[in-house]
């Protein structure tokens, strides 16, 4: 006779694989037409090929220009995940298979778009010792090319994994991201660095990027983690210093994106405290919203002129079944106006934590 665990066991993986014939439609804000975009990557582990230039203003922003045609369009791609959790068994996977490994079947979607970004849910690092808490993450030094591969060009830091494995591991964590041309935001070597926001300069089109952390205490105080004047760390979402940072942004920006890592896990609820942080945001002059930590995809809202996505669930991430092992891309096209429309492409992802995109239903 089957034990109880077995049927438990084959239930879930139905419901799971039931779950991912499910297509998600485009919807959209202005535009319904399927986002196109020119941003290549090459399918090998090399340098970054995109001219990119990076300016520091002391203290405040870190400006990326990337070169545009002689027509600036104002137009831009996007596409976000949720957490990228690189260590584990992806960890081992990347060491054993190469970097390519976790982004084998989504880098050519990843890829095609302008920018690229995700919530990256562990240091890169090999210095350091875990913390007393629960689950402390840390990716092998190859994790950087990992997310190269991917196409990623911006990941947030602002979570309560980064700094599992001390100030080391960070530092270690910023220097494999600058060396593989990825920009990190919401977190940093000092609460300047750690609020200032991400400027980016495509195709004509000004993009300022902040990140902040506010998730409740449950086996580790995560507050003790905010950056201070000479401490490294994470920018926390004080509702002050959340309205002055994007309405600073805002002044020298087109478009105003805001990460943040909030919510409860495994819950696709939304909370009260998730809702009024996203209508914070917008009503302080950003034009888009996107939430991770609850490791579960949650509702997608419209508000005022701005769009808020509260949970991109997981992305890379091993040992979970459904809801937590389906998710997606978000594709967005953004111009001064902010975003212009915007559709999900469904995940699914793999018990070793690889991500694939369900293929489309084709009628004849």
């Amino acid at each position: 006779m089957m034990k109880k665990s077995s049927v438990l066991f084959l239930i879930l993986i139905g419901l799971s694989l039931l779950s991912a014939c499910q297509i998600t439609p485009v919807a959209s804000i202005a535009d319904p037409k399927r986002i196109q975009s020119t941003k290549t990557h090459s399918p090998t582990i090399t340098p970054s090929t995109k001219p990119l230039e990076v300016t520091a203003t002391p203290g405040v922003t870190q400006s990326v220009a990337l070169t545009t045609s002689s027509t600036p369009s104002k137009k831009v791609t996007l596409m976000a995940v949720g957490d990228i959790m690189l260590g584990r068994t992806i960890g081992t996977l990347i060491e054993e298979e190469g970097p390519p490994a976790p982004f084998s079947f989504t880098y050519e979607t990843l890829s095609t778009a302008d920018i690229t970004l995700g919530n990256l849910e562990c240091p890169i690092s090999s210095r350091g010792s875990a913390l007393d808490k629960t689950y402390a993450f840390r990716a092998p030094i190859l994790a950087g090319e990992a997310l190269a591969f991917g196409g990623f060009d911006l990941v947030s830091l602002a979570n309560n994994h980064i700094l599992d494995y001390g100030k080391p591991a960070l530092e270690d964590t910023l220097e494999v991201l600058a060396d593989n041309h990825i920009q990190p935001v919401g977190a940093g070597m000092d609460e300047t660095r750690a609020y200032a926001p991400v400027v980016m300069e495509i195709n004509g089109l000004k993009l300022a990027f902040l990140a902040f952390l506010d998730v409740p205490t449950t086996d580790y105080d995560y507050r003790q983690w905010e950056a201070g004047p000479n401490k490294p760390g994470i920018a926390w979402a004080h509702e002050q210093k959340v309205r002055q940072a994007v309405s600073t942004a805002k002044k020298d920006a087109d478009v105003v994106i805001v990460l943040v890592h909030n919510g409860y896990e495994i819950v696709q609820t939304v909370s009260d405290s998730q809702q009024a942080f996203a209508h914070l945001a917008i009503d302080s002059g950003a034009s888009l919203v996107i939430g991770s930590h609850p490791h579960v995809l949650q509702r997608i809202e419209t508000y005022q002129d701005g769009l808020i996505v509260y949970s991109m669930g997981n992305f890379v991430f091993d040992n979970f079944l459904y809801p937590p092992n389906y998710s997606g891309i978000l594709s967005l096209v953004l111009s001064p106006a902010g975003v212009e429309s915007y559709e999900m492409i469904d995940v699914v992802i793999q018990l070793n934590g690889v991500p694939q995109i369900m293929p489309y239903q084709m009628n004849d």
